[in-house]
């Protein structure tokens, strides 16, 4: 059975069963979702062999080796990344976003397989990032390449490959509902039920696959005991707001560090394989320097910062770790206040030397841990100023801070505020969670327009949107939109311009792509250009092509999705765009003309049919 004739029995049993034509992606999100969890399941069980290794060797070594592990697992991750799967450096949504909005969804599976075994070997010896990149990229390159295989029509790929990426994030946190709302406010932007209901069923599947195979349902940071007694007070109300602006301005330095060494490990003279070494070691550096502060090393040589940070925060969580003026070390406060202000700024720089020299991870994790530190000192330097109720504690604003960091960094305050509750499950510290998480974003979007996974696309010139229009025009190609036809007779720019009179009253055609001698695109005469000719008619056989063409206007070509066809008639504020078609002597042939109209029309059928 071929993969067409596959397609069409998953239809036919779709409208057997009463369902509309769309409806069979239920089935394929379900598949998607017990498949991203498999590789979820392994994924964190390589990465726990990794971390296993490097804790137990990291004790038997002198302090000054403390570079060395990290160092080895960088090499291993930049020699597979430059041979075999150059977009899995970095923190994976960025890429993955990239993969949506320019090639509908078309994701390599050796981006996937590269991705898992890179982010194993980068966070397992050391480096400083997370899982959620990784775990982001797997799942959706499980759900591009099954797209792929069973021949599903290209204006569900984005859909399916949405379900990839929040079964990946139900899988590995635990958490379907948060897994949902990443995918939807984050990646696709889209809220509409048909993209809704499959990828919902992706992040059912893939938590419930996940609980039978590891036969356990608990958060990563389970709070209820330790934070069980606290009560929120509306007298606290000033001070989560003024953690949400703390927060705020924490992200927006988190963001900035990352992206500032990106750029320049782009513009260090080496080898691309080297880079990530280079920012182990400078991470190893960091990590001596640090241990050496009295208090910091606990024996086994491992700075708080290295890996995902999650021992750390769920030390922080723990109201115990604030009793008494004792913190971790033993430090006292106001030393722990300083300690943990201090993280805030070492967190940032060990992920932009982990994940800004090309290594392999995610972002949310490092976001969670500076969450905690900024809430957790927030928190201290309230109870030294007797501004926390009674049954209050530093732990409760390390909780709130970790939601907000989240919702400042990545610019979704909902995502942020369920992936808290999913992670603790604390519904007791819910309400202040939702004023930070959205005072944070604000604050964050005031000073950033973009958010730390859209910052680099937009350099890029990649145009991400955040509205439904956007997301109907990134839906639709070039080829969806009827084509003006051309005359037979091609343009050259040594041919009069009462040739393009004569063509024009014949074909009606609103402009004129220009040919050179071997039939290939070399620019455009408009049709305001030929009005403009005609004021004087006396100069008209005098005037040559070659006089009005423009050769800044580009073409298009049929795999174009319509918003970037519509950013280049902003940009060049023509009526038409020469549709053209590349030959194998690196030429353009044009095919047809799309217009600025005919685009809006496709447009507007698209918004009724949805």
């Amino acid at each position: 059975m071929t993969r067409v004739d596959l397609n069409k029995h998953l239809k036919a049993i779709s409208r057997r069963l009463g369902f509309q034509r769309d409806w069979y992606l239920i089935l394929i999100g379900a598949i998607i979702g017990s498949i991203t969890a498999f590789g979820a399941i392994a994924f964190s069980a390589m990465l726990a062999v990794v971390t296993h290794w490097a804790e137990h060797v990291r004790p038997t070594m002198s302090i000054w080796w403390l570079p060395v592990i990290p160092m080895g697992g960088a090499l291993i991750t930049g020699i597979m990344i430059y041979l075999w799967a150059r977009e899995a450096k970095g923190h994976g949504v960025p890429q993955v976003l990239k993969a949506l909005i320019q090639r509908n969804g078309n994701i390599p599976l050796s981006v996937g397989v590269v991705k898992v075994f890179a982010s194993v070997f980068t966070v397992g010896s050391g480096g400083s990032s997370g899982t959620e990149g990784p775990i982001v990229q797997i799942g959706a390159t499980a759900g591009s390449v099954l797209c792929r295989a069973l021949n599903i029509p290209r204006e569900h790929m984005r859909t399916l490959v949405g379900c990839g990426a929040a079964a990946g994030i139900s899988s590995i946190f635990n958490a379907p509902i948060a897994g949902v709302f990443f995918v939807l406010e984050i990646l696709l932007r889209d809220f509409s039920i048909r993209v809704f209901t499959p990828i919902v069923v992706a992040s059912v599947f893939s938590a419930a696959t996940t609980h039978a195979f590891q036969g356990s349902n608990e958060a990563i940071f389970f709070v209820g005991d330790t934070l069980a007694d606290y009560q929120f007070s509306l007298l606290e109300l000033p001070s989560y707001m003024v953690l949400g602006v703390v927060c705020g301005f924490s992200a927006v330095l988190f963001n900035w560090t990352l992206h500032t060494a990106e750029d320049i490990f782009e513009k260090v003279p080496v080898h691309a394989i080297i880079k990530p070494v280079i920012g182990a070691l400078l991470l190893g550096l960091l990590g001596i320097a640090f241990l050496y502060i009295p208090g910091t090393d606990s024996g086994d040589h491992t700075p708080t910062f290295f890996g995902n940070g999650y021992g750390t925060i769920r030390w922080l969580l723990n109201p115990i770790a604030y009793d008494g003026g004792q913190a971790i070390g033993g430090a006292q406060i106001p030393t722990f206040f300083l300690l943990l202000a201090s993280l805030i700024i070492i967190k940032s720089v060990a992920t932009a030397f982990t994940l800004g020299s090309g290594g392999s991870g995610g972002i949310l994790a490092p976001s969670l841990y500076l969450g905690a530190v900024t809430g957790g000192a927030f928190g201290v330097l309230m109870e030294q100023f007797g501004l926390i109720p009674a049954n209050g504690s530093p732990a409760a604003y390390a909780l709130v801070g970790m939601a907000a960091v989240v919702a400042a960094g990545t610019h979704g305050p909902l995502t942020a505020i369920l992936i808290l509750f999913e992670l603790t499950r604390d519904v007791y510290v819910l309400l202040p969670i939702m004023l930070a998480a959205v005072i944070a974003t604000v604050v964050s979007q005031l000073i950033q327009k973009d958010s730390i996974y859209t910052f680099k696309l937009r350099r890029e010139g990649v145009l991400v949107g955040a509205a439904r229009d956007l997301t109907l025009l990134r839906a639709l190609r070039v080829s969806d939109v009827q084509q003006v036809p051309l005359p037979e007779e091609p343009i050259y720019p040594s041919d009069p311009v009462s040739k393009l009179i004569t063509l024009h009253a014949t074909y009606h055609v609103p402009d004129f792509p220009v040919v050179d001698e071997q039939c290939s695109y070399i620019g455009m005469v408009t049709g305001e250009d030929m009005r403009a000719a005609l004021i004087d008619r006396e100069a008209i056989p005098l005037l040559l092509v070659a006089e009005l063409m423009h050769d800044d206007i580009p073409p298009v070509r049929a795999d174009e999705t319509l918003d970037i066809v519509m950013n280049k008639f902003a940009k060049h504020d023509v009526t038409s765009l020469c549709l053209v078609q590349d030959t194998d002597d690196g030429g353009m042939k044009p095919l047809g003309l799309i217009t600025r109209g005919r685009v809006l029309q496709r447009y507007n059928k698209a918004l009724e049919e949805s």
